[in-house]
């Protein structure tokens, strides 16, 4: 497996489903321009990952984990809540006090919710934003199944832990959107020179897109709600041309474009701005996405619902395929989850 610097070409392997001849076949994800065809339309997340990991103090001095989901709207002045992911969560109960980055972010614990997350309202000093002084402070929020013992490698882990195609002036994203993650500007400009498009979108991942399954059924599952922003370029890319393919890199750009053709059956004359509550599993049909590139998940994920569906949209086919496609990836070594290998779903 060869990995990327940003100026070469891709390396990682792809395995490519053909739905329609049901051919499954494996390449290296730097030939993906080849497999593209000109009119083609490469639909893509473009949210940055905020550093949304604090590490702190009580004032008593006992350590606290703060991850930074989603600003929450309620602010007063310098003071803006958050919802938040706190450990140990059982000794931060409402009210509960810490610091983090020696006083940059004061939390205070406002509520405890129902799902886990608490509520925290910070102050930060110096007329900074949280998000900034987490810009500066936090770090990069890797899955849990990503040690790091060795600080250069997360200082890396802030630049490769982006897409290359990521806004960094919004970072509004807890885990990057990995599909995206094998793409190199030089990948990109071949993309181009074949005559295929990107248009982008913006989603907010948020912790609920990688909460494994608990419940005994998937249609039990409460599935959770992320913001997302669809531009009106990103609109009209929807509704392409005869020929056309509509491409989504990643799980997180079908949620969005699923969630808008639901209710819209042509472009908005403005910018686009919703929470996505769609879960989508089998047995569903798709409005918005000819095809798919996806990263490897890992088990009772909604994202696996997500794919299966896709594989046999309006039918549940999908879920007995899926698991055959996934016991060839590994019994040939694919690489799963964050910083894996990709399939795309033709």
């Amino acid at each position: 497996r060869c990995l990327s610097d940003w100026s070469s070409d891709v390396c990682s392997s792809d395995l490519v489903v053909d739905r329609a001849t049901r051919a499954v076949s494996h390449r290296t994800f730097g030939e993906l321009p080849r497999l593209l065809r000109a009119g083609d339309t490469l639909l893509r997340n473009n949210a940055s990952v905020l550093p949304a990991r604090l590490l702190g103090r009580r004032p008593a001095g006992g350590k606290v984990e703060c991850l930074l989901l989603r600003n929450t709207g309620a602010s007063a002045g310098a003071v803006e809540v958050w919802q938040c992911l706190v450990r140990p969560g059982r000794r931060l109960p409402a009210g509960a006090a810490f610091e983090a980055g020696d006083g940059a972010l004061a939390g205070t614990v406002a509520a405890v919710l129902g799902d886990g997350t608490s509520l925290v309202r910070f102050a930060t000093r110096g007329g900074e934003s949280v998000a900034q002084a987490a810009g500066r402070i936090g770090e990069i929020p890797l899955p849990p199944y990503i040690e790091r013992t060795d600080d250069s490698l997360r200082e890396q882990d802030r630049e490769r832990y982006q897409t290359v195609y990521a806004d960094r002036g919004r970072q509004v994203a807890v885990a990057a959107p990995t599909a995206g993650l094998h793409f190199t500007p030089g990948l990109l400009g071949e993309i181009r020179a074949r005559g295929v498009r990107t248009a982008d979108l913006t989603l907010h991942v948020g912790l609920g897109t990688f909460r494994p399954i608990a419940a005994a059924t998937i249609e039990a599952h409460p599935i959770h709600g992320e913001l997302y922003e669809i531009p009106v370029d990103a609109q009209r890319a929807l509704f392409p041309p005869l020929g056309g393919r509509r491409i989504a890199v990643g799980t997180t750009t079908v949620r969005s474009v699923e969630d808008f053709l639901s209710s819209h059956g042509a472009p908005l004359e403005r910018p686009h701005a919703a929470e996505a509550r769609l879960f989508i599993r089998p047995p569903r049909a798709f409005k918005g996405v000819d095809a798919l590139i996806t990263n490897f998940h890992q088990p009772r994920s909604t994202l696996l619902c997500l794919v299966a569906a896709f594989l046999a949209p309006g039918s549940t086919e999908g879920i007995d395929w899926l698991m055959e496609i996934y016991a060839e990836a590994i019994s040939r070594r694919y690489r799963f989850l964050s910083y894996g290998d990709a399939m795309l779903i033709l």
